[in-house]
């Protein structure tokens, strides 16, 4: 138990930073983030170590908001997901054209351009630590990441 304390100390704010950004909602990304801690305590035997354990909460923390969204029948606050402008998705694009568009073109991505880019640009991860987390290579993370980027930039430019 002294381990999984350890664990909450080190990834509280990154997982609550994650939903956080999701969610827009301070009270929400803080129960979300108790309620993944909660599951990954009941789960920690069924983590194989794939990805690092940072990577694998906060899996548990975005599966549970989609879930409470889902119970909430709130479907529209996954829609207000909206890109920070503290954080460069690309300048060119941040000229060209406004955040809100650009969030909308965001929110249309399928997945898993939409979690990929979040994982990169929310929680900072490494390419090679979202391809663990898919259980795919860093390749992979980067190819796709960079796809999810273009998918944003030809809808903006093109609408």
């Amino acid at each position: 138990m002294e381990d999984f304390s350890e664990l909450y100390e080190l990834y509280f704010k990154d997982v609550y930073r994650y939903i956080l950004a999701i969610s827009k909602d301070s009270a929400i990304a803080e129960e979300i983030t108790q309620d993944a801690f909660l599951k990954a305590l009941k789960q920690i035997r069924k983590f194989k170590g794939r990805c690092s354990i940072r990577v694998w909460i906060c899996q548990i923390a975005k599966n549970s908001y989609y879930t409470y969204v889902k119970k909430r029948k709130n479907l529209s606050s996954l829609e207000e997901v909206e890109i920070s402008t503290e954080v460069s998705l690309d300048e060119e694009i941040i000229r060209q054209e406004n955040l809100l568009e650009i969030n909308r073109e965001f929110n249309n991505l399928s997945e898993p351009y939409k979690d990929v880019f979040y994982l990169r640009i929310y929680m900072n991860l490494s390419f090679d630590e979202i391809g663990e987390a898919y259980e795919k290579s860093e390749s992979w993370a980067r190819v796709t990441y960079h796809r999810a980027k273009l998918k944003i930039r030809s809808k903006v430019v093109e609408g």
